[in-house]
């Protein structure tokens, strides 16, 4: 119960704040044709994204596989490395899905915050002119506290991310109320009649839909902080059913007349209550946001141990949590281009147009993976894992080309940004390997090198050096360059030669 509590606060921060705009964008995107076999088709195809996506493939079944305990689309490729030997498909999968996370990482605090800030406009629109210089102003503060570290912090997430479920329960209960009826999107019928009679306009609402489940990679990729069974209780006791009763709401405030022009999410809300439940959903957004800067601080390390990104300074803000660290040159790079995109699209409904495409295309390359562990590490048959994992590759890849009808609106921005993680990862990777096969090349044997010193009268003076290399064998060439500098050399000398295995 106190990891499902604490997981509330970093795993189902992103989904779990899903409904400040997920809705909204879809019933934008129906050509404003708003009946009721549309808004219950809408509501019945979030449900049961929510259902197909999160509780049957992730929930259910990818988080069975784990490396060491340790999940995550890198965790993966690594796991499956070890199995099968590194294969350049499952090599170039895995790093195409990690780089597509950084993407995400840019947009979600942007369209999380914004979303949230923009319930001023209700309470009063005088606010207007102030939520683009607030948001900014609350992200910048984020990214600015991060080397700080979040352990204090971190321990009120969780409380508070549970009042936010909660709360949002209570305001879908309370829209339900205004239209029972509502109820019947439950029924799959109604979503999946208004896909396939809806022609281009059902294809396209795919693309808004699958906003409900950008965090679901999230209970994955965070498994190893937390286990599965914290997870899972999480998802079933409390935040799957606060998301529907919420969307449901929503769909039933609609349904009773209520105007799609601003967020409805806030039409749930009494105006009494209306300021503190924008201010809830600030620090809910924050807290989102928080998840997301924090996993993409995990994912660099893990590249950086697996050999695929440049080493960089990584600084460690707890005494207790190994999670809980600081990589300077990411947090950096990551206000720029979130800020970037708050002040590039101006609203969280142009944001909508450019979120979700790097998240499906993750969530692709993670089904492409969890077909090959299914035959090589469970021992499926082909037929069985080709039916559940086909499955899953079938729904992602619906999102994933309804969510390409994007690019031209901004969608071009998460991909170009996974691109150039994509290229740092590989022109990293294949130099390091490069380098070390020229060293390996020059090396000096240890009783040539020796015999030289004594040669040339090179002083050995007191003390122990330790000399840290890539080499497998003979005189590392760090060494050879000390003595060339300093024309000396100490008593005792260490090679050492850190091996970091793929092992979590």
């Amino acid at each position: 119960m106190v990891l499902s509590l604490s997981a509330l606060g970093v795993v189902f921060g992103d989904i779990g704040t899903s409904p400040l705009y997920t809705l909204k964008t879809v019933l934008a995107l129906s050509s404003g044709n708003l009946n009721s076999t549309v808004i219950l088709g809408s509501l019945s195809l979030i449900i049961w994204t929510l259902i197909a996506v999160t509780t049957i493939k992730y929930v259910s079944v990818v988080m069975r596989i784990n490396n060491d305990g340790e999940g995550g689309i890198i965790a993966l490729m690594s796991l499956l490395g070890v199995k099968l030997k590194p294969q350049p498909v499952i090599v170039a999968i895995g790093l195409l899905g990690a780089a597509l996370i950084y993407g995400d990482g840019a947009i979600t605090p942007a369209i999380s915050v914004l979303s949230a800030i923009e319930g001023l406009n209700i309470v009063a629109p005088s606010f207007a002119p102030y939520v683009l210089p607030g948001s900014v102003l609350i992200l910048v503060t984020l990214f600015l506290i991060q080397p700080q570290g979040t352990a204090r912090i971190g321990k009120a997430f969780g409380p508070i991310m549970l009042i936010w479920f909660l709360t949002i329960a209570l305001l879908g209960i309370w829209g339900i109320a205004q239209h029972p009826s509502v109820l019947a999107a439950l029924n799959p019928i109604y979503g999946l009649s208004f896909l396939f009679s809806g022609g281009m306009t059902g294809f396209l609402i795919l693309g808004g839909v699958f906003l409900c489940v950008t965090g679901a990679e999230a209970l994955y990729a965070d498994m190893g902080h937390f286990g599965a069974g914290p997870i899972r209780l999480a998802w079933s006791a409390l935040v799957f059913p606060s998301l529907v009763l919420n969307y449901a709401g929503q769909a039933a405030l609609v349904l009773h007349g209520a105007p799609t022009s601003d967020n409805i999410f806030y039409r749930l809300c009494p105006p009494v209550l209306l300021v503190p439940l924008v201010l809830l959903s600030t620090i809910a957004t924050i807290i989102a946001s928080q998840s997301i800067i924090t996993g993409a601080f995990s994912m660099t390390r893990q590249a950086i141990q697996l050999g695929w990104l440049p080493r960089l300074q990584i600084k460690q803000t707890s005494e207790e949590g190994y999670g809980q660290i600081y990589v300077g040159a990411v947090n950096w790079m990551l206000m720029i281009a979130t800020c970037g995109l708050v002040i590039a699209f101006k609203k969280s409904d142009n944001l909508a147009a450019a979120y979700g495409i790097a998240v499906s295309a993750t969530m692709l390359a993670t089904s492409a993976l969890l077909f090959i562990a299914m035959r090589q590490i469970w021992g499926w048959g082909l037929i069985r894992a080709g039916a559940v994992a086909g499955s899953f590759i079938i729904i992602d890849m619906a999102f994933f080309l309804s969510n390409l009808t994007k690019i031209v609106s901004g969608g071009y921005v998460p991909l170009l940004l996974a691109a150039l993680v994509y290229a740092t990862m590989l022109i990293w990777h294949h130099g390091a390997e490069v380098v070390t096969a020229r060293l390996q090349e020059c090396v000096v044997p240890i009783g040539t090198f020796m015999a030289d010193i004594l040669q040339r009268h090179i002083p050995r003076v007191p003390g122990t050096a330790i000399f840290f290399t890539r080499t497998k064998q003979d005189v590392p060439p760090v060494m050879i360059w000390h003595v060339k500098q300093n024309r000396s050399l100490h008593e005792r000398l260490f090679v050492l030669s850190v091996v970091t295995e793929s092992i979590p």
